[in-house]
């Protein structure tokens, strides 16, 4: 798993956890799943933008290895899935305001807005004749035909 319960300390403290999953490991592993499918998601929608990122060397990563920023867009949006459970003495609207940077940042991410080349990359070039590299998918009409 790329984030760990102990890593939510950085965003949510133990005992709201604990009181908001009863003490139920699975709550809060249910919550963590459900954040990274959610950053998987940003990381791999590659459809307009020339980078393509690896996901699973990122996701893979572990301890220090991890990237820092995603690590914590990833804790607040488990974050955010744990406290959708209670209203404790849990702000909402703090954690829900925090969930959405998390969630704007990664779509800007996404759509190549930004780029973070702390990230491993994959390289999506076929090997060509210098200048003429291209992209595996190419799209167009073609050209007209004529009966000469």
């Amino acid at each position: 798993m790329f984030l760990e319960i102990e890593d939510l300390k950085n965003v949510i403290y133990g005992y709201q956890i604990d009181q908001i999953t009863e003490q139920n490991e699975n709550i809060t592993l249910q919550a963590i799943a459900a954040a990274e499918q959610e950053v998987r998601s940003y990381l791999a929608n590659s459809s307009k933008k020339s980078v393509r990122y690896d996901i699973e060397a990122i996701m893979n990563a572990t301890g220090d290895q991890r990237n820092a920023i995603i690590l914590s867009h990833t804790a607040t949006i488990a974050k955010y899935y744990i406290i959708e459970l209670c209203n404790l003495d849990v702000i909402y609207e703090t954690a829900k305001d925090r969930y959405d940077r998390a969630v704007s940042w990664l779509k800007m991410l996404s759509k190549g807005d930004i780029s973070l080349d702390t990230l491993p990359t994959i390289d999506d070039t076929t090997p060509g004749t210098g200048d003429n590299d291209t992209y595996p998918f190419v799209y167009g009409s073609r050209e007209k035909f004529n009966h000469e």
